[in-house]
Parts: C-alpha cells; sequence; structure tokens
C-alpha cells in the first residue's frame, strides 16, 4: 500500500477564512464540478472497473444524504460516477489551502469541516443546503480508515440526520482500501452499493447520546452491505483459483 501522510487533527487557521467557502458551498455548484465529472470518470470506470448496486435507492431529487464508509481520497468518485444528480461534500478542511485544489473545491461544491473544533457553522452548511433539497455526502466514519477496516460512526451524521429530517442512504464502498495501489500500477475493483434510504423524526436539539445512537443505526447497514460485498468477493475468488487438490 502506498504511504499516507500522517494525519492532522486540529486545522490551527481561523473559522474567518472558512467563511468564504461555506458562502459559496449556499450558492451552489459551479463548473468545476462537470470538469471534475468528466475528468475522472473514464479513469474510474476503465482503471478502478467501478461498478454499483442498488442506485434505484437513490432518489432522482429532493434532500438526500449519502453516508458511506471512508478509504480512499477517490471515494467521492466512487460514489458520484453513476448518480446524475450532483453531490455537495463536507470535506475535512485541511484539503482547502493549495490554490488549485481550493479553487476546484470552492467552485465544485465541496464545504469544509474545520477539523478540531466544535464547526458548528458546517452543521449550519449543511442544513441550509438540505433545505435548498440538495444531496449530501457525510462520511459516517467522520474521516478516512486508515486500518483497511471500518471504523467507528462520528455523531455528526445522526445529528444532520435528526435535525434536518432528509432521507439518509447508508452506502457500503468495497474494495478502495486497496485505492492507493495505483502507485504500483493495481488497481482493485470497487463496488459501491446503496442501501434503501433511512429517515428518522426530527429533533430539534438531540443529545450527543442520541446523535450515536441514530450514526450507529445507520453505519450497522453500511457494514451489513460491506461485510456482505466482502463475502461475495471472497467467494468468487475461490471460485476463480484453480482446485489443485490435496497436497
Amino acid at each position: 500500500m502506498g504511504e499516507m501522510k500522517p494525519q492532522v487533527y486540529k486545522d490551527p487557521r481561523p473559522a474567518e477564512y472558512f467563511q468564504q467557502f461555506h458562502r459559496a458551498a449556499r450558492k451552489g455548484v459551479g463548473w468545476t464540478y462537470t470538469l471534475g465529472r468528466i475528468v475522472l470518470t473514464l479513469p474510474t470506470l476503465l482503471f478502478w472497473r467501478t461498478r454499483q448496486i442498488g442506485v434505484e435507492n437513490v432518489p432522482k431529487d429532493g434532500p438526500l444524504v449519502l453516508a458511506p464508509n471512508h478509504f480512499s481520497q477517490m471515494d467521492h468518485f466512487f460514489v458520484g460516477v453513476y448518480l446524475r444528480r450532483k453531490i455537495r461534500f463536507m470535506a475535512k478542511s485541511q484539503l482547502f489551502g493549495p490554490p488549485v485544489l481550493t479553487y476546484i473545491y470552492k467552485h465544485g461544491g465541496v464545504f469544509p469541516i474545520r477539523r478540531g473544533h466544535h464547526d458548528e457553522e458546517a452543521i449550519e452548511t449543511a442544513r441550509i443546503l438540505v433545505d435548498q433539497g440538495e444531496m449530501l455526502l457525510i462520511y459516517a466514519e467522520g474521516g478516512r480508515s486508515r486500518s483497511q477496516q471500518l471504523g467507528e460512526p462520528k455523531p455528526g451524521i445522526g445529528r444532520i440526520a435528526l435535525e434536518t429530517g432528509a432521507p439518509i442512504v447508508p452506502v457500503a464502498i468495497y474494495g478502495s482500501e486497496h485505492a492507493r495501489q495505483w502507485k504500483r500500477f493495481r488497481f482493485p475493483k470497487v463496488t459501491v452499493q446503496f442501501g434503501e434510504p433511512l429517515t428518522f423524526p426530527v429533533e430539534g436539539s438531540p443529545e450527543k447520546e442520541r446523535q450515536l445512537e441514530i450514526a450507529g443505526e445507520i453505519f450497522t447497514r453500511v457494514r451489513e452491505m460491506y461485510e456482505a460485498l466482502a463475502t461475495r468477493s471472497v467467494a468468487r475468488a475461490a471460485r476463480r483459483s484453480p482446485d489443485r487438490g490435496p497436497a
């Protein structure tokens, strides 16, 4: 596996720096989203042979939150490649900084969550976009799992589910834990499965324990789909292996 940069768990930049990105996100998606889709669709399909299951579970309009597991920076594209709707991404604030990438994020529907801080601005942007009828992507684990194993859900996805009442579509991404092997010219096959939407009664100010409870319920469905995909993958590999018989 390719080396991963050390995690930075607290962004030292002031909250005021990120206001520009929240304002841009609340206004809509610019041309860079379409450009990114055009540039990355072919390699996503050709090299990683991405396939999707249950696309019919994603409503074609109306407010919606996609809640996938997260292994790779390519996960955004693996999820979105077959969806006609534009996805609004909540991303860690450390991604914002390099000029070219920051411009793409700012005009491509991405908004930051300031890591290491209680970032109410990110939650407010998520609420506004849901009110606008947008489709959001919020990683249930709150960030990438670096162990190649599913992590644990964070309360954020539960809070957004409860405070907005938006349908939550659990999403399992299988295979992207090895996506960094492209640096060795190895491209694992990636499968994305969309579960049936989950909805929860609106609660104005849910306690953290309640947020975690709902996050756990959402991620349980993600885990079930992921494990089923893993089982199928092992079974396919076994069928392809020649039966050598006893040693």
